[in-house]
């Protein structure tokens, strides 16, 4: 069960500070808090409890505040609750309406955590708070953009490096072989296709033996060089017995 209630998104302002101390609206917790657009992540999060009985679920920011301050530093779960219990920053940044000196849930409940919030909505909720920060589309002008103008009438100044630490994870890797296995279903089901269309005689394809090499290397925990060549050779060649089908 969850239950989501539409609010205004929590400021500074409106968190109760403690006692004889200011907190700084510079802190990059705050300016990160101000970045993620928590009221339309939690709509997505409310559909993960359809059930209307049971005990309420935690919101969806102290869940994934928790697992973003616990993904930077590397705290474990009971060192992630002392350190959210001790840092007004942090309580502020997982959805706290003031300071609090009690822990504001157990260390085991982070395992629930990392169950709903799992790769695929990590990688929807990323989505989100790219496009939340995303600039907006320039007006109608001569077809170029602001970065190019500003570009054409700049010299060029040196060499520019770019850090990919924080690119998204769910890119494949050029030589995955699960992109390999993924092109193979997709051309098997374009080929179901056209002969159910056509009313043409499905040819042998060897479906089943191409998924049984593909999971012999998706299940295998050490992955060498060796294994991943057979690999992309067998998928390969299931293609080759029928050549008449490319």
């Amino acid at each position: 069960m969850y239950k989501f209630e539409h609010y205004r998104q929590l400021g500074l302002a409106d968190f109760n500070q403690p006692l004889g101390f200011k907190m700084n609206p510079e802190n990059r917790w705050v300016k990160k808090a101000a970045t993620i657009p928590w009221d339309a992540i939690e709509e997505k999060y409310a559909e993960l409890f359809p059930g209307k009985t049971g005990m309420p679920a935690k919101p969806l920011r102290m869940a994934l505040g928790s697992l973003m301050i616990q993904k930077q530093y590397g705290y474990s779960d009971r060192e992630l609750v002392a350190q959210i219990t001790e840092n007004p920053y942090y309580q502020f940044f997982v959805g706290l309406p003031g300071f609090c000196n009690e822990p504001p849930y157990v260390p085991s409940l982070l395992v629930e955590f990392r169950k709903r919030l799992d790769d695929e909505i990590l990688s929807e909720i990323n989505e989100m708070i790219i496009g939340c920060n995303r600039p907006n589309d320039p007006g109608p002008g001569n077809g170029m953009d602001v970065t190019e103008e500003a570009a054409a009438k700049t010299e060029n100044s040196g060499t520019i490096i770019l850090d990919a630490t924080c690119a998204p994870q769910n890119i494949s890797y050029p030589q995955d072989v699960n992109l390999l296995n993924e092109a193979r279903e997709n051309l098997e089901g374009m080929i179901d296709q056209i002969c159910y269309d056509y009313n043409y005689y499905k040819p042998r394809m060897y479906r089943k033996k191409a998924r049984k090499d593909y999971l012999n290397l998706a299940r295998c925990k050490k992955r060498t060089a060796k294994k991943i060549r057979k690999a992309i050779k067998q998928q390969l060649h299931r293609w080759s017995l029928e050549p008449s089908l490319i």
